[in-house]
């Protein structure tokens, strides 16, 4: 027989059978906790947690009928649905127990009880809480698996030297838990960098979740990454396990955590301090064992000197830091990325296109890639659907227009939002990405700059 069955709450209004009962339990549970009030239930219940409830089913004012217990059975499973129950009457039957059962209880036994059959109804009924919790676990974690499995593009291709160095640093942290922050513009690949560090590392075997926090609200913050109790906020139609808890004892991956507000940053720093995670409703911590990496497309460390970043969040986030090159600065690795995606493609649309031509390359190298490597693969993809032949040729991408290539051309445009962007643009590309010399030479601030890129969609 285990001798620590966990923690054991029973209800029950004869002070005899409590005593009785904690008198034994107390021998192989690591708490027993005892109520004479069923209307403490409630307050018990939102303030701790039990591996398993007795509960009696005949209060003082219900003597035989057990209508008493059976509401307080309700009321326990309204609180946790994954509560394990367990009735005790001095007038059981078989009907009251088949009734008990449908409603929910795990068990059910009788006054005066055998002191091995009630430890052994415990000791089952300790298991099957734990094979709830895991279960709950396990579902949301093999949805995530099934969602990861079913990822496009798992290869990272490059032989590029920016890409060699990327893949140095990959190897030299993947194996160690330090945190890791990935930096690179939109459509480079954060995500997939990512996910090679999780797969080479030693929690390669768990679960990989990841977590657009550009996507999340401020209001459902908490509830996504922590998780929630049922009832704690009006759609809390379920308990919930937050992504810290699913992830744990994998690697989480937080993208985009520079659109974080300041007071969202805060609470995910208290989080990583602590180790430890508390459900919404609830006032119990659960520790968590994560890798963490991060990613964001915006200027962090500049962010950290306008006050919109915390630095002691970035310190505790990049351990070790990875920029990701923009594909305008590694032209060398189109070639490759160009005939993966063509042979992707292919593939889903059933084509036979069996090559590219060497102007096509040519002019594809010449673009700027504004968009990166996710705007070459939509460009591939838009090509292979269009076009008729067997060989993809430079007029397949006419709807690539390169504001390199057409900058005296803009001369005649006075759409004001256009020039804007095409200005905006063309001081990126000129300064590499780095929105502070872009800012500088455009004349504007950080911020404005900021708010000109999110307007244009660049």
């Amino acid at each position: 027989m285990d001798k620590e069955l966990g923690k054991i709450l029973i209800i029950d209004d004869d002070e005899d059978v409590l005593l009785a009962a904690k008198l034994l339990l107390k021998k192989h549970a690591h708490e027993v906790i005892i109520e004479k009030n069923p209307k403490k239930i409630p307050f018990l219940m939102n303030n701790d947690t039990y591996d398993v409830i007795l509960l009696d089913m005949n209060f003082s004012k219900d003597i035989t009928s057990g209508k008493e217990g059976f509401y307080w059975l309700e009321q326990i499973l309204d609180i946790d649905p994954s509560a394990v129950v367990i009735l005790i009457t001095a007038f059981g039957d078989v009907e009251m127990a088949v009734k008990a059962l449908k409603v929910g209880a795990t068990d059910f036994v009788l006054k005066p009880w055998q002191n091995e059959k009630l430890l052994a109804t415990i000791s089952t009924a300790i298991k099957l809480k734990k094979s709830y919790t895991e279960v709950d676990k396990l579902k949301q974690a093999k949805k995530l698996l099934e969602d990861d499995m079913n990822q496009p593009f798992k290869d990272i291709i490059g032989q590029s030297e920016a890409m060699k160095n990327v893949f140095s640093i990959i190897d030299k942290v993947a194996k160690t838990d330090a945190n890791v922050l990935i930096l690179g513009e939109n459509g480079t690949g954060k995500e997939l960098i990512a996910r090679a560090l999780h797969q080479k590392s030693s929690r390669q075997e768990n679960v990989f979740v990841g977590v657009d926090m550009g996507a999340i609200t401020e209001t459902l913050f908490e509830s996504e990454l922590f998780g929630h109790k049922k009832g704690s906020f009006t759609d809390a139609k379920e308990d919930r396990a937050g992504r810290f808890e699913v992830a744990n004892k994998g690697t989480l991956f937080l993208d985009e955590i520079g659109n974080l507000s300041l007071p969202l940053q805060s609470k995910l720093l208290t989080v990583l301090q602590r180790r430890e995670v508390t459900r919404i409703g609830s006032n119990k911590s659960v520790p968590i064992d994560i890798r963490l990496i991060c990613a964001t497309n915006m200027p962090v460390h500049d962010m950290v000197g306008d006050n919109t970043f915390r630095q002691d969040l970035l310190y505790r986030i990049n351990t070790v830091e990875i920029r990701l090159p923009a594909l305008r600065e590694r032209l060398e690795d189109i070639p490759l990325l160009a005939e993966h995606f063509m042979k992707v493609y292919c593939g889903k649309y059933r084509k036979q296109i069996k090559k590219m031509s060497a102007a096509t390359l040519k002019r594809l190298q010449k673009y700027s890639w504004p968009g990166n490597i996710r705007e070459l693969q939509h460009a591939i993809e838009r090509a292979i659907i269009m076009s008729e032949g067997s060989t993809l040729n430079p007029e397949d991408f006419f709807f690539l227009a390169d504001k390199t290539e057409t900058k005296n051309e803009s001369d005649d445009n006075f759409n004001l939002d256009e020039v804007e962007k095409n200005v905006i643009q063309r001081a990126i590309n000129k300064h590499s990405g780095n929105i502070s010399k872009a800012a500088k030479e455009l004349g504007l601030t950080r911020a404005s700059l900021y708010r000109r890129l999110e307007k244009h969609g660049l």
